[in-house]
């Protein structure tokens, strides 16, 4: 495969600014819904995503009153408690994804993170509370606050070895031995994929901490099958259109072969095919109208595949900077 994405490169470059409204000030839509429940002004994702964004492109901002116009405008939006909140996510997720965001200018938040602390602070709280999340009925939507939780402490908290081992123990021992991906006897499985995107999440807290994922094998043996079987369940056809879904098999199966070596070559030939699919995808985006590519945060999503395929595939996937995924610094997207 020979590709260049300077092109979506570019079209990702020109939607962030538009979306900006002053200097570190970003809104997540540029027009509203039908349901007209869009916040069209500067917003914790807008803002979030905006910084995600520019950091993969290499557009990361290096003038320092423009990094504190940023580094302001995402600290405004943190409670007393610690927490982020706003209504499209859960908070835990909110918290996780501005945090990290705060990370990449090598900035903190401005309150401590009291409600983490109280809730989560010991590794009998972790171990309660991973056991309490909905796996079998909700595995994707409960991961943003299993792995958010964590995300935001690790980053923010100086929490010890001890507290660390009680939570990648806990999902490493209640990890499903046949798939890999979730926690084991974790219900239907004509939802694979579901498991799979919810699973991704608790995979990029075991690669920033340097841990090895449990089941490799077993997660690429499914991730293969899947893509096979075309058992993907989403809001637009997985692979043709602006979203996470796709950089969650994408960021699976690259870093599960990577750690064991295991079908490498398969896995590749998978990426590869893949890939090619989904660059042809971009060549269709309509940058005016399309609401997914024009929504900062699904742009994000896309954009960390983007950046993924490039590394998994050396000089197949060309860019005139290379793309940096966001992953790769921190956890949390």
């Amino acid at each position: 495969m020979n590709r260049n994405v300077d092109k979506i490169i570019a079209m990702a470059e020109e939607s962030v600014k538009k979306h900006e409204i002053a200097p570190g000030k970003y809104r997540r839509w540029l027009w509203q819904s039908e349901k007209g429940n869009r916040n069209l002004d500067s917003s914790e994702y807008g803002c979030a995503d905006a910084a995600n964004i520019l950091y993969i492109i290499g557009k990361f901002p290096r003038d320092p009153e423009v990094r504190k116009a940023c580094i302001d405008e995402l600290q405004s939006f943190q409670k007393e408690d610690g927490t982020f909140q706003e209504p499209t996510h859960n908070f835990l997720h909110t918290t996780a994804h501005c945090i990290a965001a705060l990370e990449l200018f090598d900035a903190g938040v401005k309150y401590p993170l009291t409600y983490h602390m109280e809730h989560f602070g010991t590794p009998e709280k972790v171990r309660e509370y991973l056991a309490s999340l909905k796996w079998d009925t909700d595995p994707w939507g409960q991961s943003h606050r299993g792995a958010g939780f964590y995300a935001a402490m690790i980053l923010t908290c100086d929490m010890p070895i001890e507290w660390q081992d009680a939570y990648f123990g806990w999902l490493s021992e209640n990890n499903d031995p046949i798939t890999g991906m979730g926690r084991a006897n974790h219900g239907d499985m004509e939802i694979r994929q579901h498991h799979l995107n919810g699973w991704f999440h608790y995979m990029f807290n075991y690669e920033f901490t340097h841990r090895p994922f449990p089941n490799s094998n077993q997660l690429i043996d499914h991730c293969i099958d899947i893509y096979d079987k075309k058992e993907f369940l989403h809001k637009y056809p997985w692979g043709l259109g602006c979203g996470f879904a796709e950089i969650d098999w994408v960021y699976a199966i690259n870093r599960a072969s990577l750690h064991t070596g295991y079908r490498r070559q398969e896995v590749l030939d998978y990426l590869r095919d893949f890939a090619e699919k989904y660059f042809d995808y971009w060549e269709t985006i309509d940058v005016e109208t399309d609401e997914q590519f024009n929504d900062l945060h699904e742009l994000f999503g896309a954009m960390c595949c983007v950046a993924e395929l490039q590394l998994a595939l050396p000089g197949e996937v060309k860019s005139r900077f290379p793309l940096k995924n966001v992953l790769d610094r921190r956890p949390f997207i």
